[in-house]
């Protein structure tokens, strides 16, 4: 659940983190602030269980990669200006140098800085398979995985009836091809090649 904070004028990135409010979890929507619902027991288990096992593949990788608690990615164009948290955001550190919000407002704006980001999906599910999917993929974010442990999304997504199921969205040629992911199909990865966990994994850690 999200919720939209009354009386807003559309704000820039900039404005965004300079003036959204206290220490809870706000994101900018085309320039609106959203105030994001503390999210369930299963949510947290499953972005936990996600984070720990790809932290524990990039250290095994010897890769020089991060997932920051609070990290935040952010674009703007002449349309619209977001800036998203998502569940488990893994940052190369080697192109922080570069990113002039990252030492302020730990704020990442360059693709070459997001090697995955990944969405744990709840009741906004809309947000995740539409809005989210569309936005990361116009920044260019190489890799956006769909986690709707909860068989929540719309049915084009997850069949009828609804299941649960993970995407792979991989961006090639600017655009994101999706690959599906259920029960003890293992998760392919472009970013973590290697990487030994199946969907059913990630939807038994929920538990």
């Amino acid at each position: 659940m999200t919720q939209v904070l009354p009386k807003q004028k559309l704000l820039t990135i900039q404005e965004f983190l300079e003036q959204k409010p206290g220490e809870n979890r706000y994101e900018l929507h085309n320039g609106i602030i959203i105030e994001m619902a503390q999210p369930s027991g299963k949510h947290e288990n499953v972005t936990g269980f996600l984070s720990v096992q790809i932290g524990v593949e990039f250290t095994r990788l010897n890769r020089s990669y991060n997932i920051p608690k609070t990290g935040l990615v952010a674009f703007s164009d002449e349309e619209t200006s977001f800036a998203y948290c998502p569940n488990v955001l893994v940052i190369d550190r080697t192109n922080l140098k570069n990113e002039q919000l990252w030492e302020k407002y730990s704020t990442v704006q360059q693709p070459e800085s997001i090697p995955l980001v990944i969405e744990v999906v709840s009741t906004n599910w809309r947000d995740d398979y539409y809005k989210k999917y569309a936005d990361y993929e116009k920044k260019g974010v190489p890799e956006y995985w769909i986690v709707d442990y909860a068989g929540l999304g719309g049915r084009d997504f997850i069949g009828n009836p609804k299941q649960p199921g993970i995407f792979v969205c991989e961006l090639v040629d600017g655009e994101y091809v999706k690959t599906l992911f259920r029960s003890n199909d293992r998760i392919v990865s472009p970013c973590f090649p290697e990487l030994k966990l199946t969907a059913q994994q990630i939807f038994d850690s929920a538990l």
